[in-house]
């Protein structure tokens, strides 16, 4: 329950269910301390997080092991306390892995902290020197602070070595019938329609209020092309095509293979408000619940 909380961004659920097993005498695991650190990292709750990480340690005996950590360095990193992340991960009781140094990557591209990103993506690449992910996110710390020619040195030493990024996939579920969509994708039955529809989703919402931001962009090319590229992510064909093809009023329900776009994040909360439409969105890290023009995770994720 703890767990399920969180991913859905319910944190003070996820407290509260932690309380409610103390109070019943059950005791705590060092699974249930793993979900109770993720709420934290995911809701911003940063100091709650290291006095529970610590509670872990003192007053139940549970060590540290390798998904604690991962989740303090999070914990850390997405609030933009990097330093302290990098400090923690010296000073860690376990080897740090891939899956540490790619948090602490992850958080410098929020942060745009191209330094300590850089620390993160050489440790990287010494663990896993074909990690697809560690370029990935590496180039786009780059891109966020305007190291343009540096980016063209990854994507460069990526062809070079043979290595490829995964690319951004969404997909909805109808009818037991799954459509997917790739960024731009053009070969959908209902490709003209899902188009049509985004260029309505765009008058409208530009009309109360929304502004491109195009620093998820990434890619060096002017504004217009910027704005252009992120309106062909998967996540916005995919929910112009759960608008077209789903009830006025019912719930649009969107997977996508990797963390949403921020910009498409804020096209969602103002899709949601203004057609009264409820959309929960699925990425690898959590479920994002759109109503009202707002979202579960309190733009904190």
């Amino acid at each position: 329950m703890i767990s399920s909380f969180a991913r859905h961004g319910f944190f003070e659920k996820a407290k509260e269910t932690f309380n409610e097993m103390m109070k019943l005498g059950v005791k705590p695991d060092h699974v249930t301390f793993v979900s109770l650190l993720s709420a934290c990292s995911h809701g911003g709750l940063v100091e709650e997080g290291l006095a529970y990480y610590h509670s872990m340690i003192k007053e139940f005996g549970i060590p540290a092991g390798i998904k604690h950590c991962v989740c303090v360095v999070d914990l850390l990193g997405r609030s933009g306390r990097l330093s302290e992340a990098e400090t923690f991960i010296k000073e860690m009781p376990v080897p740090p892995t891939d899956l540490v140094w790619r948090s602490l990557l992850a958080a410098c591209k929020i942060h745009g902290n191209l330094e300590i990103g850089r620390k993160a993506a050489e440790n990287l690449f010494k663990l896993d020197p074909s990690d697809d992910s560690a370029y990935v996110l590496y180039s786009n710390v780059c891109a966020s602070t305007g190291r343009w020619e540096d980016v063209e040195t990854l994507r460069r030493q990526m062809g070079s070595n043979n290595i490829k990024k995964k690319p951004a996939c969404s997909w909805v579920k109808l009818k037991n019938k799954v459509s997917s969509f790739g960024m731009g994708e053009e070969s959908h039955p209902q490709t003209s329609q899902i188009y049509t529809k985004l260029e309505d989703l765009k008058k409208m919402i530009k009309e109360a209020g929304y502004v491109p931001d195009t620093s998820y962009a990434l890619q060096d090319t002017d504004e217009e092309q910027k704005e252009h590229n992120l309106w062909n992510h998967s996540e916005r064909l995919a929910l112009a095509f759960g608008l077209i093809n789903t009830p006025e009023y019912s719930t649009v329900k969107i997977f996508k293979n990797l963390r949403v776009c921020g910009d498409c994040h804020s096209v969602y909360k103002f899709v949601s408000g203004l057609l009264g439409r409820k959309i929960i969105l699925r990425d690898p890290y959590r479920f994002h619940h759109f109503s009202g023009g707002k979202c579960s995770c309190s733009d904190y994720w």
